[in-house]
C-alpha cells in the first residue's frame, strides 16, 4: 500500500527542511519550493542553488533501527537517481553528479528523535553555472518540472523504506555510484582506493594500511586524488 502523505508546494521559503520539520503534524509530509533564503548542506554549509532549481524536504517517522538510520541518505539516492535518469551517478555519501562530474543534486538528512527530514536539491536548468556544477536540464523545463520530481522521488523512496534496512543493495548502489574505483582522500587519512559499499552504506576503501570502512560523519571531503599524492 502507497504511503499516504500532504504535500506544500511554496514558491520562496528559508528552509524546506524547517518547513517540512513544522508542518509535520504526525502524517508524512512533503515540502517543496522553488528557491530557498537559507538552504543548507551536509554539515551546516550553505546550498547554493541554479536560477531554475527545486528544493524538496519529506519528514517522517521512522521504525528503522538507530543505527540503520544514517543508510536513509543512500536509500534517498537511489531514488533520486531513479528519477533523475540514466545520465547522472552518486557520488557518496550524498551528491548526485553529470557523467562529466558536476553537481546536479545534493540529498540532506537530519534526525530529531523519531522524526527524519529527508531533503534535495536539484539544480533544473542553470545557464552560466559555475566550475563545479551544473543543471539537469538543457533547456528551461518551467515550474511543473521540480514539483514532477519532487512526487516521484518522494514516493520512491517511501516504497524503498517500506522494505526496511535489509531492502538495501549495496550493489546496487556501486553500479550506479561515481566514487567506487576512485583513489580518493578524505581529512586524517588516505590515500586509497573505494572498492565497495557495506550494508549499513559505509564507504569500503583499501590501502597502504589495510581495509577500512567510512561513515559520512567522519568523512567531509571525498575527492579524486593519485596514490601518490
Amino acid at each position: 500500500m502507497a504511503t499516504e502523505y500532504a504535500v506544500h508546494h511554496l514558491e520562496r521559503v528559508a528552509s524546506t527542511q524547517d518547513e517540512a520539520r513544522s508542518r509535520f503534524d504526525g502524517r508524512p509530509c512533503l515540502v517543496t519550493a522553488t528557491a530557498q533564503e537559507a538552504g543548507r548542506g551536509r554539515g551546516g554549509t550553505g546550498w547554493v542553488s541554479a536560477p531554475r532549481a527545486l528544493a524538496t524536504s519529506v519528514a517522517f517517522e521512522t521504525w528503522w533501527p538507530v543505527d540503520q538510520v544514517p543508510l536513509i541518505t543512500l536509500v534517498a539516492g537511489l531514488s533520486a537517481k531513479r528519477v533523475l535518469g540514466p545520465a547522472v551517478a552518486l557520488k557518496w555519501p550524498n551528491d548526485v553528479l553529470t557523467e562529466s562530474g558536476e553537481k546536479v543534486a545534493g540529498l540532506l538528512a537530519e534526525r530529531t528523535g523519531e522524526l527524519v527530514v529527508m531533503g534535495m536539491g536539484v539544480n533544473l536548468h542553470w545557464p552560466d553555472a559555475p566550475q563545479g556544477m551544473a543543471g539537469l536540464f538543457r533547456d528551461d523545463p518551467g515550474p511543473e518540472a521540480g514539483r514532477r520530481i519532487a512526487t516521484q522521488w518522494c514516493e520512491d523512496l517511501f516504497a524503498e523504506l517500506a522494505a526496511g534496512p535489509e531492502g538495501f543493495l549495496p550493489a546496487e548502489y556501486e553500479e550506479v555510484s561515481a566514487t567506487i574505483g576512485s583513489v580518493i582522500a578524505w581529512e586524517g587519512g588516505g590515500p586509497a582506493t573505494a572498492i565497495g559499499i557495506d550494508a549499513t552504506g559505509g564507504l569500503v576503501v583499501e590501502g597502504a594500511t589495510g581495509r577500512q570502512v567510512l561513515r559520512s560523519g567522519q568523512v567531509h571531503t571525498v575527492r579524486p586524488t593519485t596514490l601518490t599524492d
